[in-house]
């Protein structure tokens, strides 16, 4: 049923402005049929004649006649809408922030969307995926990263010895970095590159291997030009070590030694051996902060262009490709940049996902 029709009546501003409207390119359809629809009863037409021309219902012309009459232009404009609550509110988000701080369930070694969405209970899945991705909390195991924290009550003063020794070395001093990477495995793969039955083509290797022994790399880099000394031992213990430090010595004959070493027991309590060579330094990284030490680096480095896919049918033939590999580096070495002056000690504390 269609409302009785109400006068309509304009001043000259608000006929300026309809008109206005109408005319503009711009104007939004609703807005230009509501213009018309005022103009029209303005002019004393009937709604029904209204709703034909304009081409719409008559319980709409009666709908903005009345909205005119009753406000003016303000009439005219979409009221404001509630819409519909969400369902899900910054509560849910900190329930899946706490979850996320505690263990996954029993056998699961990380949380995913799933786990997350089903110890919660009430919350889909989809959401939990797009809370995660606002947050750029990735739970893929592939991006997980690991950290140390240094508890070592010295860790400023350490930090600042090895620090020092790369941005000002002593002159007419050698500072080496000094470590060993125990138990490289000679696995001997089936490689090369196979063709799959869709035509495409991979290089890989075997997932079955044979291992034929182990050897542990003994590393000395030279921080001023990056170039490194290598040897290798079947074991890691004190003796190998010293053996080693034999040879570096060796090779910076008459010249002071400034070596930087983790905190491993073999490296420590070497005081007979260094009362023999009093040109020889020992500066110990803090506690858990082998990182510093830049011949870490270098063995990631000899991990990654000379060990990770390659194949060896002995040990010989892993300590040779390995020789090879030292000889060809130092050919190019080149010496690390050291950027970072100050290695603050920052604790975890107060860091949790939690309380982000």
């Amino acid at each position: 049923m269609i409302p009785e029709a109400r006068e309509v009546r304009l001043s000259r501003k608000d006929h300026n402005v309809l008109e206005a409207r109408c005319r503009s390119p711009v104007t939004l359809q609703r807005d230009l049929k509501r213009a018309r629809i005022v103009l029209l009863a303005a002019d004393g037409r009937s709604t029904r004649s209204i709703a034909k021309e304009v081409g719409i219902q008559p319980r709409i012309v009666s709908l903005w006649r009345h909205r005119y009459a009753n406000h003016g232009l303000e009439g005219l404009q979409d009221k404001p809408r509630l819409g519909k609550q969400p369902i899900y509110t910054k509560a849910t988000d900190k329930r899946i922030l706490k979850l996320l701080d505690k263990p996954p369930p029993q056998g699961f070694a990380r949380w995913t969307g799933p786990l997350l969405a089903g110890a919660l209970g009430d919350v889909d899945v989809q959401y939990v995926w797009r809370f995660l991705r606002s947050h750029k909390i990735d739970l893929a195991a592939r991006k997980s990263k690991s950290w140390c924290e240094s508890n070592d009550p010295n860790f400023t003063a350490k930090a600042a010895d090895v620090v020092g020794l790369y941005v000002a070395p002593p002159a007419k001093a050698i500072v080496l970095c000094v470590d060993e990477k125990p138990s490289i495995q000679a696995l001997e793969r089936a490689q090369g590159y196979l063709k799959l039955p869709n035509g495409r083509v991979l290089t890989g290797q075997s997932h079955d291997y044979k291992r034929h022994g182990t050897t542990t790399l003994f590393a000395a880099l030279e921080v001023a030009t990056g170039k490194i000394i290598a040897a290798h031992s079947k074991r890691r213990r004190r003796v190998e070590f010293l053996d080693f430090m034999n040879s570096v010595t060796a090779a910076f004959p008459d010249r002071k030694l400034h070596v930087i070493l983790d905190n491993l027991n073999t490296h420590k309590k070497n005081e007979h051996w260094l009362k023999a060579h009093p040109n020889v330094q020992f500066h110990f990284t803090p506690t858990s902060a082998s990182w510093l030490n830049q011949v870490e680096v270098w063995f990631s480095i000899l991990q990654g262009q000379s060990l990770s896919g390659a194949s060896f049918t002995s040990l010989k033939q892993l300590q040779e490709h390995i020789d090879a590999y030292v000889n060809a580096y130092n050919d190019k070495a080149e010496p690390f940049v050291w950027t970072k002056k100050k290695v603050r000690q920052r604790r975890f504390q107060g860091r949790r996902i939690t309380q982000l």
